[in-house]
């Protein structure tokens, strides 16, 4: 008679479950145990007015219960705290698109909370096209991103990845099969390691666009949510799924985005600078909940 092992079996004969238990370790040599990217999703229906305008008040509560959960702390403060200290030297790269730039109540609470866990003034600087001559971020510790999402001519969308381009001198040298390697920005001198903290905006995203810079009131809706996380290909890879979403719905039809924004699964496949990969995500999703899309 043919008895077979189970594993539970092996972990009694063996007392391999005492191993598990005291050093964490993997049973077996292929076996590995899979951190995913949390990303936090976070919606309030009057984030943003019937013009678009945004109310600062509720997007600081926004932003204090995203990063709670995002890292595990009791209080807002706790979490700043914990991600940023009074000696680093922050520099929030910011985006001045003039029709969906990161609008001055998102800068300044983001700015507000640094102060607040006692980063100095002027070790504080918000640019976007600047950043390269900026002496605050020649310097930086720490960095965070903040910008909108939004369908993009040369990218299929731009978001968290491609806000980092003014890093490099040559940007356009980034645009070649629609800005594939965008996720190499991750990886220059003046970034790598730096970003504590990354924030999507997606209050009012734009979901198609018919040419370069192009933008029509058309083709954006008010989501009224944010994306925050830790991981800049993980957020863009959540905002995408949105957009492919209102797209379907708008269209009706699954018209795919043009080009195609390969850049996010490729920051994760040859720049391993994050994760595309949506069953590697544990996405969090918080608030209003109608139209959420995902």
């Amino acid at each position: 008679m043919t008895h077979i092992i189970t594993r539970r079996d092996f972990l009694r004969k063996t007392g391999a479950a005492a191993i598990i238990a005291t050093t964490g370790a993997p049973l077996f040599a292929n076996q590995t145990v899979e951190k995913k990217s949390k990303v936090i999703l976070i919606r309030n229906q009057s984030i943003v007015d019937k013009n678009g305008n945004v109310n600062q008040n509720i997007f600081g509560q926004m932003l204090d219960e995203a990063t709670v959960k995002l890292f595990d702390t009791k209080t807002s403060d706790a979490a700043w705290k914990q991600i940023f200290k009074p000696a680093d030297i922050v520099g929030i790269k910011s985006n001045t698109w003039k029709y969906l730039p990161t609008p001055p109540e998102v800068e300044n609470t983001l700015k507000a909370r640094l102060k607040s866990v006692g980063v100095k003034e002027e070790n504080i600087s918000i640019d976007d096209q600047g950043v390269l001559s900026n002496p605050v971020f020649q310097k930086a510790t720490a960095l965070i991103n903040a910008r909108a999402m939004r369908a993009h001519h040369w990218a299929g969308v731009s978001g968290c990845l491609k806000n980092y381009i003014m890093f490099t001198p040559e940007p356009s040298d980034l645009h070649p099969d629609s800005c594939v390697d965008l996720g190499s920005l991750f990886k220059l001198p003046i970034v790598k390691g730096k970003t504590r903290l990354h924030v999507l905006l997606m209050m009012t995203p734009q979901f198609n666009c018919l040419g370069p810079h192009h933008f029509d009131k058309e083709f954006i809706w008010q989501y009224k949510g944010i994306l925050v996380g830790t991981d800049p290909v993980a957020l863009d890879a959540v905002g995408l799924k949105i957009i492919e979403a209102k797209r379907r719905l708008y269209f009706k039809e699954d018209l795919p985005i043009r080009p195609a924004p390969k850049h996010i699964a490729a920051a994760e496949q040859k720049h391993g600078v994050g994760v595309a990969d949506m069953k590697k995500i544990d996405l969090l999703k918080l608030g209003w909940n109608d139209g959420v899309l995902i």
